[in-house]
């Protein structure tokens, strides 16, 4: 299947086997949140794998065991990937601006059995441990010199530590590709968050895929910032760059500065991105200093470019803005615009091999051209479903046609060249520069709020993340001198930074229908569209 590698399967072993074997000499340039650059090559990485997966089995792991990561993006990070998929167990990464109490939630629903975390994180380790009740092994990712005594984490070791015990010479095991690889939590409508089991296949099919869209090659220099905890830095930057042999050039999270820098020192041709991480590089006081003109390829997703921002970018540089289309469950693009033939404010064509439609969302017809309707997908890049909730997988798929179709809850349009359009949302759903935040999720965290008596969250326009998150809110009748600030300070410190309102508005009562419900739909029309 898309020539990876003739007469075997689509397993992430056989991917870092194939980089050892065919760019054993391309370069992994790391940007460490010490400061420092680490660089090693694809014949590094592999052995180096092989050591992790051999030290989860001294650890005791059992196939499909869950093994949690809590981590921005680097080179350590990237060798857990291909350790703990390649040898048969489950990599669940966790967003690190998550807040302590979902980080609880999370990794006790996946039943994890190893966290994994940089040091940054080791305050929030200490905090939340002892809640993390399936957890039997802690592993620091930094050298055994960089860990400090009396943690009070126990059994607490180092990753160079764990690894430096093992050989290399581990044997890969075989098993069926369609084995799940990846656990991806999404935040939920209901407030809860539901974990996105992703296979062997469903992975590798996207990065191959992805690989070959963007004609990616030996000569290829990726900037890879997009998180790695996310599937788009997982799939369409690290799997892909490895399965083309391109210099990938990694920075641990965004700053506008460095990337710049990076861009211009290593001459990166590839940047996959957010469009707000364009918006923030172009607005930087130093961007005169930086030199673009390397760049032949710059595309991304996770909200809309603004119009005005891809015409600046193809007026100064003749780059032509590639927009693409996906989800958690569909393993990052399920739809992309073709480099050669952008449509901008567009999500693009069908990915390879997915067959993607617009039905309706009551009957689930397929509708007519250039009608509204929901946007589905089927093709070998969606997810197996929710861990632990057959609920929730029987409601977001249906079949037509004899095909199994996932429903992606965005409402759109086709039009007469076949280019997709989201048009409006099914779901409650605001999209924070790429990060999706559910409303009922923010608001069950906002009535524990002692001044709160009613609240609804809506989604807000801004010029810079796209839409941000804005709660409308009834205070109780003994807290009425309290301030927005102060609601939003709080909010800050009890759930994770981006869900957190960045708007409040007072109100006497929120409208209601008869039996109850709040119209947060009246309250969203009311909105400014501008």
């Amino acid at each position: 299947m898309l020539g990876l590698m003739q007469g075997q399967q689509l397993l992430i072993s056989n991917l870092i086997e194939f980089a050892e074997r065919n760019h054993p000499d391309a370069e992994i340039v790391s940007r460490r949140v010490e400061g420092d650059i680490h660089r090693y090559t694809y014949a590094d990485l592999a052995p180096r794998a092989r050591k992790v997966a051999r030290a989860l089995d001294a650890l005791g792991l059992q196939f499909s065991d869950r093994v949690g990561t809590l981590a921005w993006n680097g080179y350590r990070h990237m060798e857990l990937y291909f350790g703990v998929s390649g040898s048969g167990r489950v990599l669940h990464t966790l967003n690190p601006r998550l807040h302590p109490d979902q980080v609880v939630w999370i990794a006790n629903h996946a039943e994890d059995q190893v966290m994994c975390f940089d040091m940054t994180f080791l305050p929030l380790i200490q905090a939340v441990h002892a809640r993390c009740t399936t957890i039997k092994h802690w592993v620091a990712l930094c050298d055994a010199d960089k860990l400090p005594a009396g943690t009070g984490i126990p059994g607490l070791v180092s990753y160079e530590t764990l690894i430096d015990q093992q050989r290399a010479d581990y044997e890969w095991p075989s098993f069926d590709e369609n084995t799940a690889s990846s656990l991806c939590y999404t935040s939920g409508t209901t407030g809860l968050p539901k974990g996105c089991m992703h296979t062997h296949s469903s992975i590798m099919h996207n990065a191959v895929a992805s690989s070959m869209w963007g004609n990616a090659s030996h000569e290829t220099v990726a900037l890879l910032v997009v998180p790695m905890f996310h599937i788009t830095g997982m799939v369409s930057l690290m799997h892909s760059s490895i399965y083309s042999g391109a210099t990938l050039v990694m920075m641990p999270r965004w700053d506008r500065d460095l990337a710049g820098r990076l861009i211009s020192t290593w001459r990166v041709t590839s940047w996959t991105n957010i469009p707000t991480m364009v918006i923030d590089l172009l607005a930087s006081p130093n961007f005169a200093q930086y030199d673009l003109t390397s760049l032949v390829h710059i595309g991304g997703g996770g909200a809309a470019m603004p119009q005005a921002v891809a015409q600046r970018l193809l007026d100064a540089y003749g780059l032509k803005y590639v927009e693409g289309y996906g989800l958690t469950e569909t393993a990052a693009p399920s739809h992309s615009n073709p480099p050669d033939a952008p449509k901008q404010q567009c999500l693009g064509i069908p990915f390879m091999s997915t067959d993607a439609r617009v039905v309706n969302p009551d009957t689930l017809e397929e509708v007519a051209q250039g009608e509204q309707g929901e946007i589905v997908m089927h093709g070998p890049e969606i997810f197996l479903g929710y861990w632990k909730r057959p609920d929730a997988t029987a409601a977001a798929f249906f079949e037509l046609e004899g095909k199994r179709f996932f429903r992606s809850g965005d409402l759109g349009r086709v039009d007469e060249d076949g280019y997709f359009f989201i048009t409006d949302r099914l779901k409650r759903m605001i999209n924070a520069s790429g990060f999706k935040v559910w409303p009922a999720e923010v608001e069950a965290l906002m009535f524990r709020h002692p001044a709160i008596a009613d609240a609804c969250v809506i989604s807000t326009r801004d010029a810079y993340r796209g839409e941000s998150v804005k709660a409308v809110i009834v205070l109780r009748s003994t807290h009425k001198a309290t301030t927005a600030d102060e609601i939003i300070a709080w909010c800050r410190e009890n759930m994770a930074v981006y869900k957190a309102p960045k708007f409040v508005q007072f109100v006497d009562a929120l409208p209601k229908s008869g039996s109850g419900k709040v119209m947060w739909r009246a309250l969203q029309d009311a909105e400014p569209k501008v």
